[in-house]
């Protein structure tokens, strides 16, 4: 009797303690990998060295010639202080373009970002709209990374957006950047997986509207897209980079054209040029309204991966940031002091391309024809009266580099364009351009504020102010960029500038009769 007893508290006890558990505990629901083992190693030790390998020997394509100086490191800590907001990725398996990832990625190793948005168009499913998965987390073998639900919600809208975790489920292209983001980023961020359905053209309008409301400084966007699929080697790289020039520019209209026109070439077996592309109008329409900047990082093709590449069919891979360079320490470009970027003195995106367009296409006409294009510029801005220099750079090496340094009767884009003939046929330090090297010619503009003189040397600010040294019929002049490209201190600047490009002896900045004047630029390249 007393064991029946017994048994009876136990039986209520551990149906008690279960009832407990139950009423407490909600098992996650957890998206498992779909591609782990197939696109990137299951073993989560090789899969952690595989990718800081690939970061620790990142370096640029040598096909991105057109695209000038790689943008220096970023400044460290919050990206709330300026930075990269969006980087644009491939997702095809590691062997082929996990190289071209990590470009993208070494920008933003060791910051911390509270969520990640990832983006791409279904590759499994076709439906109408977008979907937002709303699992719990989402797995790989680096362990689990939370989807922040809440935030997603906010993204809803039940016509076009909702959330669809169904083609989710075998979906690779979000899924390949998640170990790279759990490598480079400081831990405990969540993320927001979507996929187009590529049923509607316009979708992206609505995607880019309901980010630009929610996105966050501390928040990262990443575009996973492949780009051409599957013609030739030598067809990827003439289309990838045309593709890639568009994106830069943050025109969807030309993109649209491009791709429209190489559908038309019929090429041989070309299928997409962008297989993630409403992802990437998505954040070209985001990255115009934001004003932030484009910088192309890399591009190559299967073609080019070591001992697997086939040429005869291949798929691009290209790397691309988008970043707010409003605050980047080290940044190549300077503004005026005590100006911020709605001050109408400094440049916006369009005026800047417009100007490296028109030193572009000048030298490239006057090269080959001898003559300069004209040109009917409306912008008030652009019609200022400014000093400007052109810089051209061939392989990251000084080619030709002219400038007038006070302001003349001409508006500014007549002196770019003037300032291009000259860096491109007049610097005695250099021979004449010759056509065989327009295609490997790197642009950079350098527009000057009016120069003042100054009583001290001790004045000026290396990184931000050019300086012109004088002293009777001879002078020089250092830009503001050469300290920050040089490393040298302030004596050995002003040192090189007397010695250099004066003629005058190194220590002749210190003398009385020596007449020194500083200005502040506004340096930009093709980035």
């Amino acid at each position: 009797m007393k064991r029946v007893i017994y048994l009876t508290i136990i039986s209520v006890f551990l149906t008690s303690c279960a009832s407990r558990q139950d009423i407490n505990y909600m098992p996650k629901n957890i998206r498992q990998p779909a591609v782990a083992g197939q696109f990137y190693p299951a073993d989560a030790d090789i899969l952690k060295f595989q990718i800081e390998k690939y970061i620790k020997d990142t370096s640029p394509s040598p096909l991105l010639r057109k695209e000038g100086a790689i943008l220096p490191p970023l400044a460290k800590g919050r990206v709330g202080w300026g930075g990269v907001k969006v980087i644009m990725v491939p997702h095809a398996g590691y062997n082929f373009s996990a190289s071209v990832a990590a470009e993208s990625y070494k920008t933003i190793e060791g910051k911390k970002y509270d969520n990640v948005f990832i983006i791409c168009n279904s590759h499994t499913a076709y439906f109408s709209g977008i979907a937002i998965d709303d699992h719990d987390a989402w797995q790989t073998p680096l362990g689990e990374v939370e989807v922040n639900k809440e935030l997603a919600g906010k993204l809803i809208d039940n016509e076009i957006i909702k959330f669809n975790n169904s083609p989710h489920q075998k979906e690779h292209s979000l899924e390949v950047q998640l170990p790279f983001l759990q490598t480079v980023l400081k831990p405990e961020f969540k993320i927001v997986p979507i996929l187009f359905g590529n049923d509607h053209d316009n979708d992206y309008k609505k995607l880019a509207d309901v980010l630009s409301k929610n996105i966050s400084t501390n928040d990262l966007i990443v575009i996973s897209t492949d780009m051409s699929h599957y013609p030739n080697y030598d067809d990827a790289n003439r289309i990838d980079q045309q593709t890639l020039m568009e994106i830069k520019i943050l025109d969807i209209e030309k993109l649209n054209s491009h791709i429209s026109n190489v559908e038309r070439q019929a090429i041989a077996n070309e299928q997409t040029l962008l297989c993630g592309i409403d992802g990437v109008k998505t954040i070209m329409n985001l990255a115009k309204e934001k004003n932030w900047q484009t910088n192309i990082l890399k591009y190559i093709n299967s073609g080019d991966a070591p001992d697997i590449g086939d040429k005869s069919r291949v798929v691009g891979y290209g790397s691309v940031i988008f970043y707010d360079d409003q605050n980047i320490a080290g940044h190549a470009s300077t503004s005026l002091e005590n100006q911020t970027v709605s001050d109408n003195k400094i440049l916006n995106f369009e005026q800047k391309n417009i100007l490296l367009k028109i030193a572009r296409e000048t030298v490239e006409m006057f090269v080959r024809e001898g003559r300069a294009p004209e040109y009917d510029i409306k912008d008030e801005r652009l019609n200022w009266l400014e000093g400007a220099f052109v810089t051209l750079r061939k392989n990251k090496e000084l080619r030709g580099c002219i400038g007038q340094i006070e302001p003349s009767s001409e508006p500014l884009w007549k002196v770019v364009r003037e300032m291009a003939v000259s860096a491109c046929s007049e610097d005695n330090r250099f021979h004449p351009v010759s056509q065989d090297e327009l295609d490997k010619l790197e642009y950079e503009v350098s527009v000057l504020s009016r120069p003042e003189k100054i009583d001290d040397w001790r004045k000026i600010e290396l990184g931000k102010h050019g300086v012109i040294v004088r002293q009777g019929r001879r002078g020089g002049v250092f830009l503001p960029q050469v300290a920050t490209e040089t490393g040298w201190t302030l004596e050995e600047f002003l040192s090189q500038l007397c010695y250099q490009k004066a003629g005058l002896p190194p220590d002749c900045y210190k003398g009385q009769d020596v007449e020194l004047q500083t200005f502040t630029a506004q340096v930009f390249g093709e980035i």
